[in-house]
């Protein structure tokens, strides 16, 4: 498989919610493929389908240390979050160059179609879970800076495009 080119913001597709997975195929199971080899040619820990402009509910996640260990979901959803929340610096390559601190819940259950299609559920943690619930937000059609302030979002949309 091979990397695909991230779609820039402000395109459209970034803010649409996206539709449901009712199988997991061949099909399917490529462009996982070629999610993650975007996403490690980023390099990143997550990546969702609308970011390379597939308006599936598709997402990968890899915050291992070694990599490789890549979890390919589908329809993922939070089922619980932790009450306790952690703070990460967020960005995403659909806005290059720039960077805000989101707080997220440090913990949460997911349920998902995993890649042999079947339901699964997965607690994740940490970066892990900080990855998972933003893979989820571009899923819905919001991005990280949805978590900010409005002054805040203008100020890093600002920012990006001085840069780009």
């Amino acid at each position: 498989m091979s990397p695909r080119r991230c779609i820039p913001w402000p395109d459209p597709r970034l803010r649409t919610a996206v539709a449901d997975v009712h199988e997991v195929t061949e099909e399917i199971r490529s462009i996982w493929a070629d999610m993650i080899d975007t996403m490690e040619a980023m390099p990143g820990v997550g990546l969702a389908a609308p970011q390379i402009g597939v308006m599936l509910r598709l997402a990968v996640v890899d915050a291992s240390d070694k990599r490789g260990q890549a979890v390919r979901m589908a329809n993922p959803e939070v089922v619980h979050a932790s009450v306790q929340l952690r703070e990460h610096d967020e960005a995403s390559p659909n806005l290059p160059g720039v960077s805000a601190r989101i707080s997220r819940p440090r913990a949460v259950l997911v349920r998902f179609l995993n890649d042999q299609g079947v339901v699964e559920e997965r607690d994740f943690v940490g970066l892990w879970a900080t990855s998972v619930q933003h893979q989820i937000d571009h899923l819905a059609g919001r991005m990280y800076f949805d978590h900010l302030s409005k002054m805040k979002r203008d100020m890093l949309i600002r920012r990006a495009r001085k840069r780009a």
